[in-house]
């Protein structure tokens, strides 16, 4: 049977997109407003020194203008992913993303006058208890950066610098997205596959080890066909981040690409630090894995392959909603409350339909309530998407409820975070209650599965950049043969005697968009054990630990990630911010072993 069209669903599995715009017209309305708003100059530029009361109406137009835009984007873009497939919805968005670019466009002039300004003066602004103390911290990391601000003539050459920057990021992406081909295989039953990314990590998780085996050469056969010509791509992506760097005054590509969020190296560095102390743990696993396979030798193309076999369990989407609420209870009755009032008022849009847009998220605009887009299937997998999804909806509810738009947001550092400690007290909990064996070393293997490919994976990502941006600044060039090399390297140590290392492996570096974005993936290391480490301490200390997670759900962006990590009893910057959840790692092992040998 294919799927319903978009009017065959169920209202009550529709979220209300009414409470952002109640009628298209409306939203054309305020399109037309705002469209003239954004057309003009604002008064305000070229006076932001003339006082602080100039320059409290000068951010205060820009936030609710841009709170403007945002509620038009959000619900355009909404309307298009319900139905890809909709033209009317596609000019919406379409529409909306040029009046987004004229709005930033327009407002432009405000950092470099703000940081134009005396400093003495502009650090009174910082300090006042007038309406400006509102825009405190934003006017704080604005100086904070001016260090690293050059000379008017000098930014309008980064500016137009940045633009040709981006080449080896846009030609990595056009080769991979659009040009690549990997062939075909023979799946399991005979039938010709064509391998394509989207297919690649099913490939890799089929029973039949043959499939595995010819999915794994045929992507990295394809990729090292041009491994000299994606070594030039990485080693180019790495010089403009390496002359970026330099040009502001960093000393050097990671300490340029944490400043924006001021996160301090120590971070980057204790990650990578810890997680090597203890790899010990995740050599366990592999051995665990090679013997549970049965197989004399364990090859990187046998790390997805299920561990648990002929383990299926169906939950209905009413099921789901009760288990996450189960897993959710130490979080206490408030956080409850706001979980249910989502589930009942319109703010989940579950099921798949006709022309809908793939995958999952969280999103919203600023003065509504959040939304959560599902394409759910009735799988214990989808039931942690839910819980993970409404933990970023709820920490995005408390923000917009605590902190005003100029504040609502906050950073990717962070944004893991609530949605991660939702999954992980939600799987804590259907792992206490498990009735059979295989139940529970499903549960196990799924959380183990988590640790290994955001905690390690990502953590060899992050020393990989670490490595090969340093070689960079020392003159090293970086030849397809010095990247295999450190890749191969860093493999045999992360996964330890028991893995073979297939030649293969030594190119997937050329396979990783996000290496584009130099020092990027540590975020979802570093998120993923704070988010751990907080849920073992509201299991553990109870209401004590309960209050400060809520303080850092509310806090948005009013501080930097760091400190507002803080709130939650968690300092990214300590060894046992990552040492903890790697403890909780061990002891899920422990427990893994034990079963598997009952």
């Amino acid at each position: 049977m294919g799927l319903p069209l978009r009017s065959e669903i169920d209202s009550k599995y529709k979220w209300k997109i009414e409470d952002l715009y109640a009628t298209d017209e409306l939203w054309e309305e305020d399109f037309g407003k705002v469209s003239e708003q954004v057309a003009k100059e604002s008064v305000y530029k070229g006076r932001l020194a003339e006082s602080e009361d100039v320059l409290y109406e000068a951010l205060e137009e820009c936030d609710k203008l841009e709170e403007a835009v945002e509620k038009l984007y959000v619900y355009a873009n909404q309307k298009y992913y319900e139905d890809t497939a909709n033209a009317k919805y596609q000019g919406f968005a379409g529409k909306v993303q040029g009046l987004m670019t004229q709005f930033y466009a327009m407002y432009s002039y405000q950092e470099p006058e703000i940081l134009a300004m005396n400093e003495e003066t502009l650090k009174e602004r910082i300090t006042s208890q007038g309406k400006i103390k509102k825009y405190s911290q934003y006017l704080k990391n604005i100086l904070r950066q001016k260090p690293h601000i050059l000379s008017e003539e000098l930014e309008n050459v980064m500016a137009n610098a940045s633009d040709m920057a981006q080449g080896a990021k846009d030609i990595f992406s056009s080769f991979n997205n659009a040009d690549l081909r990997f062939g075909t295989i023979k799946g399991s039953d005979g039938e010709e596959i064509e391998v394509s990314h989207g297919k690649y990590a099913m490939l890799m998780e089929s029973k039949d080890r043959r499939v595995r085996k010819d999915a794994f050469k045929a992507i990295y056969s394809a990729y090292g066909a041009y491994r000299n010509t994606l070594a030039s791509m990485y080693q180019a992506n790495v010089k403009q981040a390496l002359f970026f760097a330099r040009m502001r005054g960093f000393d050097n590509t990671l300490e340029a690409s944490l400043n924006s969020s001021n996160i301090p190296v120590k971070v980057y560095d204790n990650l990578i630090d810890t997680v090597n102390k203890n790899l010990d743990k995740m050599h366990r696993y592999v051995s665990l894995r090679k013997k549970m396979l049965g197989v004399e030798e364990l090859h990187l193309y046998d790390v997805y392959a299920p561990l648990v076999k002929d383990y299926d369990i169906k939950v209905p989407y009413e099921d789901a909603k009760r288990r996450v609420v189960d897993g959710l209870k130490p979080l206490g009755d408030t956080y409850l409350k706001i979980l249910k009032e989502g589930y009942e008022n319109g703010w989940i849009d579950v099921c798949e339909n006709q022309g809908k847009r793939s995958g999952a998220f969280s999103w919203g605009a600023y003065g509504t309530h959040p939304y959560v887009f599902l394409n759910y299937q009735e799988n214990l997998d989808n039931v942690f998407t839910l819980a993970h999804e409404m933990g970023h909806a709820i920490h995005t509810y408390l923000s917009n409820a605590n902190q005003p738009h100029v504040y609502a947001g906050y950073r990717i550092f962070v944004a893991e975070v609530a949605s991660t400690c939702n999954e992980a007290l939600l799987i804590q909990d259907m792992i206490k209650k498990s009735s059979n064996k295989q139940e529970r070393l499903y549960l196990l293997n799924h959380f183990l599965e988590q640790f290994k490919g955001t905690m390690f994976r990502q953590t060899m990502f992050a020393e990989f950049e670490k490595i090969t941006h340093k070689m960079a600044k020392e003159g090293t060039t970086l030849t397809a043969d010095v990247l295999c090399k450190v890749y191969g390297e860093l493999n045999e140590k992360y996964f330890g005697p028991e893995m073979i290392v297939d030649e293969e492996i030594k190119l997937e570096w050329s396979r990783i968009p996000h290496f584009y974005t130099p020092f990027y993936v540590y975020q979802y290391a570093t998120g993923f054990a704070a988010a751990v480490t907080i849920s073992g301490k509201i299991l553990k200390e109870g209401e004590s630990a309960v209050e400060g997670y809520f303080e850092f759900l509310k806090s948005g962006s009013s501080d930097y990630p760091i400190e507002v990590l803080k709130k939650a009893g968690v300092d990214m910057e300590a060894p046992e911010a990552v040492s903890g959840a790697l403890e909780v790692f061990g002891n899920l092992l422990d427990e893994f072993e034990k079963l598997v040998e009952e």
